[in-house]
């Protein structure tokens, strides 16, 4: 069988039409080495695949040849759920089924015999309890204190949770919190994670932490001031004093830690489990080795519990009890922060942000060997707005490993990103229908379409959702295929609405009736210009300065500011300033807003250019007042005005 023939029988789309209209076949030696990177799909003889039940709704699933009648079975473990017969290819299943993820047993009449997952989903995920609301969107990292140690952290979250509600805001949008490798600060993308299991503990405030004492990181004040100073994230000098601070409370910790500080701690353990278990092994062996964990001895390159327990009883226990100290220490002041949003009466609360993958070198990656493939990067084929296509260097899930672990791993990620968010944002959410992946080595048009079990994955979201009472958004922006959308609502999860890119064929912005009641509206995102910069031009002789092609003219952006000032006319508004922009997308039907800091402090940069990395700033430019002075900084009555048919009753 040869590499396309194969590839045709896997489901995976070795040509494609780009954005731009030009037909892209994937070369063979690409193709072989994304054939490789996957893991080998079980046979299916009687189904497709797994199985996706919405409970209260009629459902039928459809078979392949048999011999009937074919028998089936739902279990729980040893607990048998359902079972029936069916006389025909449509097996019809009850419409009660209790919510929950099962195995499903098949045998027809000829003994053949099958087993897939069954999942069991609400009928749409978690609405909301709120109608129309808006959040403040933010880059934590910037954020400035007059206390913070160079960057911001979760006792400035607890500030601008503060400042959003005087503002009227429901809610505080973040960049992913997910943890990155303490031992390469520099590397410092939030969507490049290490883990998106865990916090990132630079977010820490270590001087809340009980155990920590000043006096132990004694001269250290030249330091905190000249990092404050600073107009970017010194992220290096910022993990140098950070994580001497958090060992110098862990030793205190250690050597006599308050009762009710140990009960919490071992509370902290059994609700992570395992996982947690796991992580602080891999820290403590990424440590040790200082290698990629392919590299590492045989004995560790795959996790083992019975392993794992051996470190924690060996020279390597402290140093796996300090990265769980360090996750409990950030998982309670994210907590803070969300029963602080809670009391202040917010709709949303926090609003986080989940990144579309991982570094192949981190702890998911190690953890969910089958479910991720590390060979291979998730990406974007060429578009308008990259012509050369994107490569984004992250290890992305595959559709056999999840379904050979029952949706695990994708479910756990959910979780940890659910545990004290209102809503969360999935980046690239396409991906949950299909990834587009490029083999490492290669150029970013050389990937290919692999499909992803779309229904079962909503269902999984679904479920995930409803228990946390979470809002799920899709970032589905770019090349979207036909109905993907509409599945997408019909499951309950949101659009995303830039209204940058809300326009038609002729460059006009679109009305207010174009914008949906189940999205999040917003002007830009943190890959586009703030509303100053692109107003300025600043965006595009940036983007020439650094040799890359912004993709529009000065013309076309001159035609884009007639275009913006048209549709505010149109709608009354008669301002064309952040505020007029705010109010005409306040009273879209959207039942969330996002408006950015940058944007209310007027801001010129964007936070990041896609297809730099050092070339410009990215990730690392803070505010340029401090959060103590941000209100007196921006218009608030303007503000107040603008958003007035969202803001909280409160205010």
């Amino acid at each position: 069988m040869d590499l396309f023939t194969r590839a045709k029988e896997l489901g995976i789309q070795t040509e494609f039409v780009d954005g731009q209209g030009h037909l892209h076949v994937t070369g063979e030696a690409a193709l072989k080495i994304i054939l490789d990177g996957l893991p080998a799909p079980l046979p299916h003889r009687l189904l497709d695949g797994v199985v996706a039940v919405r409970s209260g709704r009629p459902s039928r699933t459809g078979v392949k040849a048999a011999t009937f009648p074919l028998r089936w079975k739902i279990v729980d473990g040893l607990k048998v759920i359902a079972e029936g017969e069916a006389h025909d290819r449509l097996i019809a299943w009850p419409a009660d089924l209790p919510v929950g993820s099962y195995r499903l047993h098949l045998t027809d009449a000829a003994a053949l015999t099958e087993e897939a997952p069954l999942v069991v989903a609400p009928p749409r995920a978690f609405g909301g309890d709120f109608d129309r609301c808006w959040m403040l969107a933010v880059q934590l990292y910037g954020v400035r204190s007059a206390r913070n140690w160079g960057m911001g952290d979760f006792t400035d979250l607890e500030a601008l949770i503060e400042l959003a509600a005087h503002l009227g805001a429901d809610g505080v949008g973040l960049n992913p919190l997910h943890a990155l490798f303490d031992d390469r600060p520099g590397d410092c993308s939030p969507y490049s994670p290490n883990s998106r299991l865990f916090l990132n503990a630079l977010y820490i405030d270590v001087e809340k932490i009980s155990e920590f004492e000043p006096g132990a990181l004694a001269g250290i004040g030249d330091s905190l001031a000249r990092l404050r100073a600073g107009e970017i994230v010194d992220y290096v000098g910022v993990a140098e004093l950070k994580w001497r601070a958090l060992r110098s409370a862990f030793k205190k910790f250690s050597a006599d830690p308050a009762t009710g500080r140990q009960r919490d701690f071992m509370r902290f353990r059994a609700e992570r489990g395992a996982l947690l278990s796991r992580f602080a092994c891999f820290e403590a062996l990424r440590h040790k080795f200082n290698k990629p964990w392919w590299e590492w001895p045989a004995e560790w390159q795959q996790p083992d519990a019975a392993k794992c327990a051996s470190l924690r009883e060996g020279p390597d226990a402290a140093e796996v009890e300090f990265v769980e100290f360090v996750q409990w220490v950030a998982d309670r002041q994210l907590r803070a922060c969300r029963d602080l949003a809670r009391r202040l009466g917010m709709k949303v609360g926090l609003y986080l942000d989940v990144a579309v993958g991982v570094q192949s070198d981190g702890f998911d990656a190690w953890n969910e060997q089958r479910a991720i493939s590390r060979h291979l990067a998730v990406g974007a084929p060429p578009d308008p707005l990259n012509t050369v296509g994107q490569n984004w260097g992250l290890a992305g899930f595959n559709a056999a490993g999840l379904e050979m672990e029952a949706f695990g791993p994708f479910r756990e990620m959910l979780r940890a990103s659910m545990r004290y968010a209102g809503a969360i944002r999935l980046d690239h959410v396409l991906g949950l229908k299909r990834l587009y992946l490029v083999p490492h080595g290669f150029a970013a048009k050389e990937g290919v379409y692999v499909q992803m079990p779309f229904e079962a994955l909503l269902a999984v979201t679904a479920q995930e959702s409803v228990a946390h009472r979470c809002v799920v958004i899709g970032e589905d922006l770019g090349t979207v295929p036909e109905g993907f959308r509409e599945q997408m609502a019909d499951w309950g999860i949101w659009s995303y609405q830039v209204m940058m890119f809300e326009r038609d064929d002729h460059g006009a912005f679109r009305g207010m009736d174009h914008y949906l009641s189940n999205a999040l509206v917003t002007f830009n995102t943190h890959d586009l210009s703030t509303y100053a910069g692109w107003r300025s031009f600043s965006d595009l002789k940036l983007k020439r300065s650094l040799g890359i092609d912004p993709g529009e003219s000065d013309d076309a952006r001159w035609h884009a500011l007639g275009m913006l000032s048209e549709l505010l006319r149109h709608h009354a508004i008669h301002q064309h300033d952040l505020y007029a922009v705010v109010s005409f997308l306040a009273r879209t039907k959207s039942r969330l807003l996002a408006i950015s800091l940058e944007d209310l402090l007027g801001v010129i940069d964007q936070p990041n250019i896609p297809g730099t990395v050092n070339e410009h700033p990215n990730w690392r430019q803070r505010l340029p007042v401090a959060i103590e002075e941000i209100a007196a900084a921006i218009d608030v009555p303007a503000l107040k005005a603008a958003t007035a048919v969202r803001t909280r009753a409160a205010n």
